[in-house]
Order: structure tokens, then C-alpha cells, then sequence
């Protein structure tokens, strides 16, 4: 496993315990992080980095019984809340790295990614990955529930060109990873960048 590995475990292993009380306000915006992806009936998709699984049941409402869900974490004890919460229930959680998914090519319509673009090791090959598991012309959601500008100030950082959510810097690593970037909307309330699986 790669420090980068070993280091998101840590950090998320530490806080997974207390993180939906952390951000007990969410729901409503991943509720309509996950709208804006389209799911129909009978679709299938994946919570990359799902974390706790706190898009799990929108992402089941969108897609109804008929639909797959599944949610993949690197760390286990993010899955553990996951079930705790009962959010197991509305997907099939996979304890997996999204830079090597145990999935088929082209085997889902989409994938929902909150969070996750910071604590990739290689952003442009880890979403390439994401990628190959989508179908031509499927759909990326890369969603965080308070905008750029917001979350640096809750962590006592400023912004730097370096990054990677800025829309200058994403669309290019989205296009270099098999994605065209549709709608980008950085707010204080929420970041959601959406993107097409090119053919």
C-alpha cells in the first residue's frame, strides 16, 4: 500500500466514528448533487470514496430497486459507519481503492465522486479509472457540499492556482481522463462539477 494509501486511511480512519455528526446538514445537498445526475430507473452507479455512504440513499431513490448501487472506500472503518448508519442497505459496499476498481469496463451508467478529487495520488490516471468503468456517454459527479472558497476558510488555508477543483485546471484533467466537463458551479454552498464519459 502507498503512503498516500496509508495516509487517507489514517485521516479518515480517525474521524469516521463522529463524521456524520461533524456535518449533520448535508443531506438535502447530496440530495440534489445526486438530481442533477439524471439516474433513471434500473441504472447502475457508483459512490467513489463513499465514506460513510451519505449518498447512498439518494443515489438508491434515483435508481430504484431495479438499480445498482455500490459504494467503494479505502477505508474500512468509514465502511463500518456506513453500516452502522444502515446505509448498507441501499448499496453494496466494497472496501476497494478507486485507482484499481474490481469492476468491468463499462459496466455502470455513472459515477458520484463527493470529496474525493483532493485525496487522489495520481488525479489524472485515478480518474481515468473511473472512466473505464463508466459507459460511453455516462456520467461523473464530482460534488463537495460547500464550494472552494468555503471549505478553505474552514481549514484555515487560502486557495492556490494549483487547485485541481479550479475550473481552469479541472477541465483539462477531466478531458486528459476520458471526461467532457458539461456544468461546473463552485458556490458557497456547494461544489458540483459535472462531466460526459467520452466514447
Amino acid at each position: 500500500m502507498s503512503d498516500d494509501h496509508t495516509h487517507v486511511q489514517e485521516f479518515f480512519g480517525a474521524r469516521a466514528a463522529d463524521w456524520d455528526s461533524r456535518f449533520p446538514d448535508d443531506g438535502p445537498a447530496y440530495a440534489a448533487a445526486v438530481a442533477e445526475l439524471g439516474l433513471r430507473a434500473g441504472d447502475r452507479v457508483l459512490d467513489a470514496g463513499c465514506g460513510t455512504g451519505r449518498a447512498l440513499p439518494p443515489l438508491r431513490a434515483a435508481v430504484g430497486r431495479s438499480g445498482v448501487v455500490v459504494g467503494a472506500d479505502l477505508t474500512p472503518a468509514m465502511l463500518e459507519a456506513a453500516v452502522r448508519a444502515g446505509r448498507g442497505r441501499d448499496g453494496r459496499l466494497l472496501l476497494a481503492d478507486v485507482a484499481a476498481l474490481p469492476l468491468r469496463s463499462e459496466s455502470l451508467d455513472a459515477v458520484f465522486a463527493a470529496g474525493l478529487i483532493a485525496h487522489l495520488p495520481q488525479p489524472e490516471e485515478n480518474l481515468r479509472e473511473l472512466a473505464r468503468v463508466v459507459r460511453p456517454g455516462g456520467s461523473l459527479a464530482l460534488f463537495h457540499p460547500i464550494g472552494r472558497a468555503a471549505l478553505a476558510a474552514r481549514q484555515g488555508r487560502q486557495i492556490g492556482p494549483d487547485d485541481l477543483r479550479a475550473e481552469p485546471n479541472l477541465r483539462p484533467l477531466l478531458a486528459g481522463s476520458g471526461w467532457r466537463m458539461t456544468s461546473y458551479v463552485d458556490e458557497d454552498a456547494r461544489f458540483l462539477a459535472l462531466a460526459v464519459r467520452e466514447s
